[in-house]
């Protein structure tokens, strides 16, 4: 019972946690969907083949079309909510076109409300070329400073243009992007504080929708079977191949508009538009809508929302009518046949483009593009991209840049488009001379190396040699079972001891780029004079070619000529001849042959490359080693080093950014449906990932010493800077602030615990409610704060503005109603109680967050909220406090312990992690009270029962009761209690007095704050020293204390156990420090309990199963205790001595040399004056040179002291070769671990840390010093949910429903984020995963390719998340038979393991299988046996010699000595595999019985060569042989085996499951048609979803997780 008990108690947790929505409230947006809201008919759990094929029998969907469920929830909520705040949304409900349904979601609906309100035919007149929603969306883009653009997004038919597939700004895009975008001065995206004021040219800002995938579904597909759909009704059914970005998010461009993607047809309706004044595109075609709807403009009542939440049907009525009179207005344009089903045959339409120089070409567009996107096109086309100043022109006519194709008049089919070179501007020319730098340096990966522009490294390509996909350079399909080299390099063998460094970056063949040029600069005779300026001078370039030709060239308003200045003398006069040319490099291509040659070879190599390779990355990725670089001459960086590029990254050169108007504004962007929520989170994701670089720039400048302060008198520590509009603070304790809490340190973690309270107020969101720009930075060993700026706080003191919390900890406290109104909406998902404090004078003052938390007004009138350091409750096993008695659990395991600083908290995932763990309790008591009581008496629970259910009596009526009693008992015990609760909540009097003691007990006990319901909270400010309480509240203070003492040894008793248990298990499998890490942070354990998870290791039984985790701790705490000491280390270090310092800290860490030196700077640099001079501005000591001083004794000393003081373990090591031995630790990999920690960039090069008679490192050997850098990550929460859905739908088996939903997640990533980021690189080794199961291997490829690129670039090269998509991706490449690719990657995936952590990892079993399978595969017997057998040896250790992984690899190698004919060694391991099976499975499972037929078999084999070998010995060469046979194993084989291994398990289905199949669909068919009201289907619903919990899909292929394998 007890097992059942806690089953429902679970189902119950969720439900509540993650309530369907109620038509009610508009944000709170189920993750799981359990339930399908009312006003919505389609069946949320159908599966979705079940779904189309059940209603329209004829309708295929196109895969993204259909992922409906959520979408169709949500969606139809969103609209009945949105009471059209701005008027808008109705606009477009009345346009026919509700996007966000899918298709089947729209059909369904329609149907349910008996009317076909799907899409008006108006589309008729215009070849839909709807499908390309994605370029629509990106249109507005480069204004949206074009490094991050849209680089990736084309979409399909692009690709023939662009050889690089989906790419779109060029190579450099950055760059080039800037440039562009500056060149779009109408777009003000760029700068949202401008875009974002008036809610009219919110529409100008336009987010792109990157769609980074591959061509989708060809939307033919659907052309035939849908014409049949609804004769009667014109459905329009709108495929959205996955390529694209769903007709939802397809105009997150206009805000409030969806503009779905069938809007009555507005390219009819042009003419009679033409005459409107000409607005920004966007504003003009919002009005054009509004025209032709003839409905008043945005100031309607709200009356005229269609969807007033009256009950399903009639606000579907009110659609449908809506639509028809739509209908009736439209123009006469529209096509008028009504009866006709439409079905949209084509993306797009064709036009051609006639370029200078070049013969016309064609270019598919789509109507929704902008005019722009062609002009981006045509600056990324190998043979027009040295173009950038021209316009398109139509007839003669110049097109707008901003206007939208189909608004374009007389533009269709076959139109021809001549590209028309304009005259430059001195900003033209920049940005041309700036595009043709971006061209030249397209493949040199400097830029990535040194960490600018969010350029990072990846190096699939060398491996794949080339792309994987259709485009590049296609793989020889086949076996190509002759020309495959298996050898590995040695030091990938297993057992190698060799870790080389060199290979982790392996040098790519395009990186020696083609030279094309010595120098191009600028001239030292800029600016032209006066009467040049007259003569049309605009610039002047010096060139150098390589032929050493060095040549002056003018640029003037017609162009680039060569002038005849040289360097020393000046004169513009034109040369003879002068080859004016209108573009830079036709110039150049005159002058040197040399540059003709190699620029077209560039040109060629930069378009093949894969658009992922190119694309910035939203944050900046650092490399922590790097090949010696030469350092070329670059006039544009030079240039931007000068300017300091302040006025650069903006788009309005000379204007800052007001980095917080932009982050509040974008917060206040409208959020009432999903366009909305898309175009503010992208709004929002775009602001923060500007703002934290700008902030890094910054905090890196102030730190070097480059920013004045703003109070330069005072001493260095205390010192503030303002730059670029942002406020920077040192992490050192200013005015004693911290006294109490522990001074410098203090100081030096408060930024980061505001940092995260930050974080979780800006992910609560709460309207109305301000939070700063925060991002902290440690650089150099000092931390900065760098954080926006409330408007009006420099111009006022502290004290005034403050009106709400306390300056001063706690003695002078203040609140204020707005605040608390504010907070109190918080309180409930931060668990944050209200409570009263005292302040200075004995008043109490009300609070909602901890007294630190200040709230000002700022001249915006906004209320901000800062210092949220402890928005969460302090961790107790930390504070000691006298006479507090600690919990049992604590006291065992030394707490309370006394830590450096006063300021540790709890971790949210803790908070989260009690409260639903009390949450059980709370159920258990209750429901054991509950049925106490039933027993006692019958017949009143049974009337309470039906007293109780009246809100959800209908669901709990049909609960099938024919389970066995205690099951039963022990469910409706449960859902009394829940029932009880709300009811009880809700207080109406109908509940018995027993049962309101039953809640009041079960809340009393488990600490709710309630006692009518189940309620947690924290008060922040318990036993903050100088905090005090009033007396009214000291039963409720008791309280609290001891629940935090419950928290902390809850953290104890269940988290870290549970940690290490899940390690155990291998469900947590970190394989380097920072995967440890995360795997502590998800559960709740800070860092600073990294002892005591070490020391638990060290007392599990069993605990050789946990060596790698043990392994992994020992080195992330010394790393991080040596990080600790480095960083006070560095702040006594001067500009000139940080090469020699960090490398002399580096020799005494990791060198076996035992009296490392350290080299001062050289004496004839340091002049004795300027260093007295000097000496104050300085951050650190006095004496700049103590660190020379530092010994690898005294350091290793104080690394084990460190360890102690902080994490409480000890080490027992008095230098690294001692700890690499005691503790089996690779030096290498501490390198790593320090280097990525400290942001250390280190030489390329193979280091022999074991030498005793010279250092490791000199101080050549040190490259660059990087920040590292915490800031807020914005989440797409949409997209979220929908990855969700998609994961529960995939485990509960429907596969193909869940492959929707994950591509609709995709694609509202893509909107949000761009084309690079974490989450989508998640979505798409999913989607690559159900690609492979579902048969779509090479779908599957092209996906996984894709994650393997983003991981490496956004995570880094040698990330273990890129390890385990490497060896992903090596699968599927053996499944599309390209063989030696496949082993390529394997054999990089185990280097990088090697490299990352060593050999004895459970995860490397698992790679050495997959390589030893290949190479058997190929026939590699011997080399395929060393890898298995490392794999067996590895098995054994970690998973116990008796688990089903053992005995799986034991036949893997017995097939292998089968393969070789050595039957003797092949029975031995197959006989132990079926021991195992035997004992683990018992005789009839069908493993055993496999097993033990392939033993029959080999003992045959066996026999049978016996007999052979005794025929030969018996009669000599003349024996009469019988033929034995060697199996070389088939592909098909070797695969099926990869798939165990690597947990994919195909479930084949009988035709009888199939022919049930069918049945469930049509009887859910009649269920929806009698259903009419959306209750009833809610309930049957629930008895079909315990149906359907056994999968039941056909090509049911069901992942499983790799332990059942």
């Amino acid at each position: 019972m007890g097992n059942s008990l806690f089953a429902n108690c679970c189902r119950q947790v969720t439900d509540l946690l993650f309530q369907p929505r109620s038509s009610g409230s508009p944000d709170e947006r189920s993750p799981l969907l359990p339930k399908s809201p009312t006003s919505c008919s389609v069946v949320p759990e159908m599966p979705e083949a079940a779904q189309c094929a059940g209603l329209y029998p004829d309708i295929i969907p196109s895969e993204a079309v259909t992922g409906s469920l959520q979408k169709g929830t949500e969606y139809v909520q969103d609209l009945s909510e949105t009471k059209d705040k701005e008027g808008m949304m109705t606009v477009c409900d009345k346009s026919g076109s509700r996007p966000g349904v899918g298709t089947v979601g729209l059909l369904q609906r329609t149907e349910a409300s008996s009317a076909a309100t799907v899409l008006p035919a108006d589309l008729g007149d215009r070849p839909a070329g709807l499908v390309d929603h994605a370029q629509s969306l990106e249109a507005c883009q480069s204004c949206v400073k074009l490094e991050d653009s849209g680089l990736a997004h084309r979409s399909c038919r692009r690709e023939e243009h662009v050889a690089a597939a989906d790419s779109r700004a060029g190579p450099g895009a950055h760059s080039a992007g800037q440039a562009e975008g500056r060149a779009a001065e109408g777009r003000a995206a760029g700068r949202l504080h401008a875009a974002w004021v008036p809610p009219d040219s919110a529409l100008e800002c336009r987010a792109p929708a990157p769609s980074p995938r591959s061509p989708g579904t060809p939307s033919s597909a659907l052309a035939d079977s849908a014409g049949k759909a609804l004769p009667a009704q014109r459905a329009v059914v709108q495929p959205v191949p996955p390529g694209e970005v769903s007709p939802k998010a397809q105009n997150t461009s206009a805000a409030f508009v969806t503009e779905p993607t069938a809007c009555p047809s507005r390219s009819s309706s042009s003419d009679a538009d033409s005459q409107a004044p000409v607005l920004p595109s966007k504003q003009q075609q919002q009005k054009k809508k509004r025209k032709k709807k003839k409905l008043p403009l945005p100031e309607h009542p709200s009356g005229v929302a269609l969807m007033n939440g009256s009950g399903p049907h009639d606000s579907l009525k009110g659609d449908k009518d809506a639509k028809q009179n739509g209908h009736e207005e439209a123009e006469p344009g529209e096509d008028g046949n009504d009866q006709e089903v439409i079905v949209i045959q084509d993306t797009g339409f064709t036009v051609k483009i006639c370029a200078p120089g070049i013969e016309p070409f064609s270019l598919q567009v789509s109507p929704q593009e902008m005019v722009q996107e062609i002009h981006q096109v045509l600056m990324d086309r190998e043979d027009t991209c040295h173009r950038t100043c021209f316009s398109l022109q139509l007839d003669g006519n110049v097109l707008d840049n901003f206007a939208e194709l189909k608004t374009i008049e007389g533009l269709q089919e076959g139109s021809l488009l001549k590209v028309v070179e304009e005259p430059y501007t001195v900003r033209e020319a920049r940005i041309h001379v700036r595009h043709i730098r971006d061209l030249l340096k397209s493949l040199d990966p400097s830029d990535a190396f040194n960490g600018v522009d969010c350029n990072s490294l990846s190096f699939l390509s060398v491996f794949t040699e080339g792309d994987l996909g259709d485009s590049g350079k296609r793989k020889k399909k086949g076996t190509e079972m002759e020309q495959i080299d298996c050898t590995p390099p040695e030091h990938i063998l297993p057992g190698s001891k060799e870790r080389p460094l060199c290979a982790l970056q392996p040098q790519n063949r395009d990186w020696k780029p083609l030279q094309c040029l010595k120098v191009l600069t600028m001239s030292g005779w800029n600016p032209p004079p006066g009467n040049r300026k007259m003569h049309g001078d605009l610039m002047y370039l010096y060139v150098i070619t390589v032929e050493d030709r060095h040549v002056s060239i003018t640029a003037s308003t017609r162009g680039f000529y060569l002038n005849q200045s040289t360097a020393y003398n000046f004169n513009p006069k034109p040369a003879n001849p002068s080859f004016l040319s209108h573009s830079l490099v036709e110039l150049l291509n005159q002058i040197s042959p040399t540059f003709k040659k190699n620029f077209s070879a560039l040109q060629k190599k930069r378009v093949q490359r894969h658009p992922f390779e190119r694309i910035a990355t939203p944050f900046q990725v650092y490399s922590w080693t790097a090949p010696q670089a030469e350092h070329a001459m670059d006039c544009v960086r030079a240039e931007d080093a000068y300017t300091s590029r302040l006025g650069y990254e903006e788009h309005i050169p000379g204007q800052t950014r007001d980095w917080n108007e932009e982050l509040q504004t974008t917060r206040e962007l409208p959020r009432k449906n999903l366009p909305e929520r898309l175009l503010r989170e992208r709004a929002i994701f775009k602001v923060h990932s500007d703002f934290t670089a700008a902030a890094t720039r910054g905090a890196m400048a102030v730190i070097d010493g480059n920013v004045m302060a703003i109070n330069p008198s005072e001493e260095t520590k205390m010192q503030m800077f303002i730059w670029n509009n942002i406020f920077f603070s040192l992490g050192f304790d200013v005015r004693d602030h911290y006294k109490d809490f522990g001074g410098d340190v203090a100081a030096y973690v408060a930024p980061t615990n505001d940092l995260n309270g930050v974080r979780t107020y800006n992910a609560v969101d709460v309207e109305g409610l301000y939070t700063l720009g925060t991002v902290v930075v440690d650089y150099r060993g000092y931390r900065v704060t760098a954080q926006s700026i409330i408007p009006g706080i420099l111009e006022r003191e502290q004290e005034q503005s403050v009106i709400y919390g306390s300056i001063d900890f706690g003695k002078t406290v203040v609140s204020h109603p707005k605040y608390l109104e504010l907070l109190e909406k918080t309180s409930r998902p931060l668990k944050i109680q209200k409570h009263k404090v005292l302040n200075d004078k004995n008043e109490e003052v009300e609070l909602c967050s901890s007294v630190e938390c200040k709230g000002i007004i700022g001249n915006d009138g906004r209320h901000y909220i800062l210092d949220l350091l402890r928005t969460f409750p302090p961790d107790l096993n930390f504070l000691p406090v006298e006479g507090e008695e600690m919990p049992e659990e604590c006291k065992k395991m030394g707490f309370p312990k006394q830590h450096r600083h006063k300021l540790c908290c709890l971790r949210q995932e803790l908070v989260d992690a009690f409260v639903e763990h009390r949450y059980l309790l709370f159920m258990k008591l209750a429901a054991l009270q509950l049925m106490q009581q039933k027993a006692n008496k019958q017949e009143s629970s049974a009337a309470l029962e039906n007293g109780a259910s009246a809100e959800n009596g209908a669901a709990d009526s049909e609960r099938p009761e024919s389970e066995d009693g205690k099951m039963e008992d022990s469910v409706t015990g449960l859902d009394q209690v829940k029932e009880l609760a709300e009811t009880i909540a809700s207080d109406d009097g109908t509940v018995d007095p027993k049962s309101r003691e039953v809640i009041r007990n079960a809340c009393k006990a488990v600490g709710s704050i309630s006692d009518t319901s189940f309620d947690i909270r924290f008060n922040p400010d318990i036993f903050s020293p100088g905090v005090r309480f009033p007396e009214s509240s000291r039963e409720e203070v008791q309280d609290q204390k001891q629940l935090l003492k419950d928290a902390a040894a809850f953290l104890l008793s269940c988290q870290i156990p549970g940690l290490v248990k899940d390690c155990l298990d291998h469900t947590v499998l970190p394989m380097d420090g920072a995967t440890l890490a995360e795997a502590m942070h998800q559960r709740g354990i800070n860092m600073r309990y990294l002892g005591k998870v070490i020391n638990f290791i060290t007392k599990t039984p069993g605990h050789a199963q946990l060596d790698h985790i043990f392994k992994i701790g020992i080195s992330e705490l010394i790393t991080r205790s040596a990080k600790h000491i480095f960083k006070t280390y560095l702040q006594g270090v001067e500009l000139s001595g940080l090469s020699a310092a960090i490398s002399h800290f580096l020799n005494c860490f990791l060198s076996s040399f035992p009296n490392p030196i350290a080299h001062l700077p050289a004496d004839e640099l340091v002049s004795k004056k300027r260093n007295k001079k000097r000496k104050n501005r300085n951050l650190g000591n006095a004496d700049n040179t103590a660190w020379a001083s530092m010994t690898p004794q005294e350091l290793w000393k104080n690394i084990c002291s460190e360890a102690k003081n902080y994490f409480d373990f000890s080490l027992e090591c008095e230098n690294a070769d001692q700890a690499a031995e005691v503790y089996n630790l690779q030096k290498i990999t501490l390198l790593r671990e320090i280097s990525l920690k400290t942001g250390v960039q280190i030489l390329l090069k193979e280091y022999n840390f074991d030498n005793r008679h010279k250092p490791t490192f000199t101080e050549e050997d040190i490259l660059n010093i990087f920040p590292v850098v915490k800031h807020v990550n914005p989440k797409a929460s949409d997209a979220f949910h929908f990855f969700q859905s998609g994961q529960a739908k995939v485990q509960q088996g429907f596969l193909k429903e869940g492959c929707e939903l994950i591509n609709e997640a995709l694609n509202l990533f893509n909107n949000v984020y761009g084309a690079m980021h974490v989450e989508i690189c998640a979505c798409l080794r999913l989607l690559a995963r159900l690609n492979y199961i579902m048969g779509d291997y090479s779908e599957a490829l092209s996906n996984q390719q894709k994650a393997v690129l983003m991981s490496e670039r956004v995570l880094g090269i040698e990330h273990p998340n890129t390890i385990q998509e490497y060896m992903h991706l090596a699968l599927y490449c053996f499944a599309n038979s390209q063989l030696s690719t496949a082993l390529n990657l394997l054999y990089r995936a185990r280097y990088l393991m090697l490299l990352v952590f060593g050999e004895d990892h459970p995860e490397m079993a698992l790679l050495d299988n997959n390589i030893g399978l290949v190479l058997h595969g190929v026939m590699e017997y011997d080399l395929s046996l060393r890898f298995l057998e490392n794999a067996l040896a590895i098995s054994s250790k970690y998973h116990g010699s008796k688990s089903l992984k053992v005995a799986l690899s034991h036949h893997l190698v017995a097939r292998v000595y089968e393969s070789k004919a050595e039957f003797r060694s092949a029975l031995q391991h197959e006989k132990e595999g079926y021991t195992i099976y035997k004992n683990q499975l018992g005789e009839h499972h069908e493993k055993t019985k496999e097993s033990s037929e392939y033993l029959k078999y080999l003992t045959q084999q066996a026999v049978a060569l016996q007999r052979t070998m005794n025929e030969i010995y018996k009669n000599g060469s003349n024996a009469n042989i019988m033929p034995l046979k060697f199996t070389a194993p088939s592909m098909a084989s070797v695969l099926e085996q990869l798939n165990i291994i690597n947990g994919i398990l195909f479930i084949p289905l009988s035709q009888k499951d199939l022919e049930n199949l069918k049945a469930e669909v049509q009887r859910r068919q009649q269920l929806q048609e009698s259903m009419k009201s959306g209750e009833q289907l809610e309930a049957e619903d629930k008895a079909v979803e315990e149906k359907e919990a056994e999968p039941s899909m056909p090509s049911a292929a069901i992942p499983l997780t790799q332990s059942s394998a």
